[in-house]
This record gives C-alpha cells, sequence and structure tokens, in this order.
C-alpha cells in the first residue's frame, strides 16, 4: 500500500510538473533587433512571408522553404489548391506585386521601405509534388520585382535555390531514402543540411561550427499571448529553444521557425523541433529559435493544422490586422527583454 501511495503521489506530481512547463510563458531575453527572422516550410512559408511583409521593420531576413508569392490565394481556397500548390493557373506575379504595394500604402502592410537591408532565401525542390517547383520560381520572382521596381530596395537580397533534387520537406544533413518523397515527419534526408543553408543565408557565416544542441527546448502557454483574448486557431503549448549563451542573458537573435501542413506536435510529436536542425545551429549563431504549434479544426475548415494563408482565421489573415500574424508579434515581443 505504501508503495502504491508513492506512486500515486509521484505520478501527480509529475503531472502537476508537466502542466507547469506546459502553461510557462516565455523567457526574457535579450534580442537583437536587427537579428530577427522568420522562416517556414509549405504552410509556413507562405505564412513567413506574410509576417515579413506585414512586418518587415521586425522581421529582418525571411527563409521560405516550398512557398509560393505574397496573396497568392488572395482569400480563396480554391486559388490557394489551384493556382498557389499546382501552379495552374500560374500566380500573375506582376499583379501580386502591385497589390503589395497598394496594401503598404494603405498600411494593411508595414512599409515597404524596411526592406531594403532584408535578405530572402527561397529553397526548393525540383522533385515537389505537393508545391509546384513554378509556384516556388514565382515567389523569388515576386520578391525580385518587388526589390526592382520599389525606390529604395535596390539593397534587398533575393537568393533563389531550387536546383536541387529533393520534394515537399525540409531537407536534413543524414542520408537516407525519403528524401525524393513527402511523408511524415516531413524531413528529407537528403544529405544536405537546410537548417545550415538558411542560417547562413539569414546571418551570415556561422561564427563558429555546429555541433550537438547543448541548449533547452522548453514549452509555453500559447494561449497566454492571444491578442485581446482572440482565438489565433493554434495549439495551446509552442516550443522555444534556448542557446547556452542566450541562457546566459547575451544578446541573442531570434528566428521563428513555422512548420508546414501536418507537421505539428500533435502530428509529429516533436520530431520538428527536435530534429528539424535548427537547434545546433542556433548554439553557433547565439539565435533562439520559436516554434510556434498550430491547431486542426473543421470548424474553420483546417483538418491539416496548416498556417493561415487562404483566409480561414478572417479575410485580413495576411496584414497587420491578421489574428495569427498579430499572435506572431505578441510572441516576439513577449519575448524579449
Amino acid at each position: 500500500m505504501r508503495w502504491m501511495k508513492w506512486c500515486m503521489t509521484a505520478a501527480v506530481l509529475l503531472t502537476a510538473a508537466v502542466q507547469a512547463d506546459e502553461a510557462a510563458p516565455l523567457p526574457r531575453l535579450k534580442v537583437d533587433a536587427v537579428r530577427v527572422a522568420v522562416a517556414g516550410l509549405s504552410s509556413g512559408a507562405y505564412m513567413a512571408t506574410q509576417a515579413q511583409l506585414a512586418y518587415p521593420e521586425v522581421f529582418r531576413g525571411a527563409a521560405l522553404v516550398a512557398g509560393g508569392p505574397y496573396g497568392c490565394a488572395n482569400g480563396q481556397l480554391n486559388a490557394a489548391l489551384g493556382s498557389c500548390m499546382k501552379g495552374v493557373p500560374p500566380p500573375d506575379v506582376d499583379a501580386l506585386v502591385k497589390r503589395t504595394e497598394q496594401r503598404a500604402s494603405s498600411g494593411e502592410l508595414g512599409s515597404l521601405d524596411a526592406l531594403s537591408s532584408s535578405h530572402v532565401y527561397l529553397l526548393h525542390g525540383r522533385a515537389d509534388k505537393v508545391v509546384a517547383p513554378a509556384v516556388a520560381e514565382a515567389g523569388a520572382a515576386f520578391y525580385r520585382k518587388l526589390r526592382d521596381g520599389v525606390p529604395g530596395l535596390k539593397g534587398m537580397q533575393v537568393v533563389d535555390d531550387g536546383q536541387r533534387g529533393f520534394g515537399h520537406n525540409l531537407p536534413v544533413a543524414a542520408g537516407g531514402d525519403d528524401c525524393g518523397k513527402s511523408e511524415s515527419p516531413y524531413l528529407g534526408h537528403c544529405g544536405f543540411d537546410a537548417a545550415g543553408a538558411i542560417f547562413a543565408q539569414l546571418y551570415g557565416p556561422a561564427p563558429r561550427a555546429a555541433t550537438a544542441a547543448k541548449g533547452q527546448l522548453r514549452t509555453f502557454d500559447q494561449d497566454a499571448l492571444r491578442p485581446g483574448g482572440a482565438d489565433a486557431f493554434l495549439a495551446d503549448t509552442g516550443y522555444v529553444y534556448l542557446p547556452p549563451d542566450c541562457l546566459a542573458g547575451k544578446p541573442c537573435g531570434l528566428l521563428v521557425a513555422l512548420h508546414g501542413c501536418k507537421q505539428n506536435a500533435e502530428a509529429v510529436g516533436e520530431a520538428f523541433v527536435r530534429d528539424a536542425g535548427f537547434n545546433r545551429w542556433a548554439d553557433a549563431y547565439d539565435v533562439a529559435v520559436l516554434y510556434p504549434q498550430t491547431r486542426a479544426s473543421f470548424a474553420p475548415l483546417n483538418p491539416q493544422a496548416c498556417w493561415d494563408w487562404w483566409g480561414y482565421s478572417g479575410t485580413n489573415y495576411d496584414t497587420r490586422q491578421g489574428v495569427q500574424l498579430r499572435w506572431l508579434m505578441a510572441a516576439v515581443r513577449a519575448i524579449e527583454k
């Protein structure tokens, strides 16, 4: 009996500790404002470009893996599934650039002048059968046309990396037989370290070599960051990775890493937040990594837990008034000391 009571007590304490950890707020860090960036895969890539254009004064860099141009879906699911994934018909890049400029002028997006020193890295695979390579190329064309057409943006760096043979996934350094596939957890063992390439493009050459991650991966309470209490259609719990130097109080950069559809923790566990390769590079660069998590739903219709890039969270989903974008800003502000 005594043993049973001890086990029951230990179980209660462990449950309480887990719940407390899950409900923890984001830690406060000395965030270097010029080293804040966003990256994403698939729906996360579409969300990343929305974040950068809505708040270009915050997100100085963006890495987009298997995504298309900003505003592609225009609030229409059929356009998202057709033009913006299959490339049929192809996205009208000129029209999307014009509309972006108009929205920036009206205040729906941030001032495009803030993109003048930004870095944009567009990575996509030739074997991608989910988001057609032509759609990803349209994403690169969008940024180039924006850079070349808006006065003052000549310093924006746009790198289009589209000649690799991987499928619809985030490539990782280890080799394997799933590089050309699109299957859970959507980390393709391609012998190419996409996370390392993303860090190099967004933050420059590595200050030191990347080894096994030595920092802390923590959970945090996402509901506490609801903008004005509004439901952002996210999971209760998100993740944040903290490199040792960030934990020691030194100035750190911040990378917001956005998973793709069906790649949230409820679907793949901690595969994305632990195995995508970001954490070990985060140690090398002194950059904390924020891993927000979506949730699947049928009302609104989002059964694959995608980020909102077609309008399920509201008509203003891809502007500064979008509920998920406002949540992202609340998370960034919460982690800044």
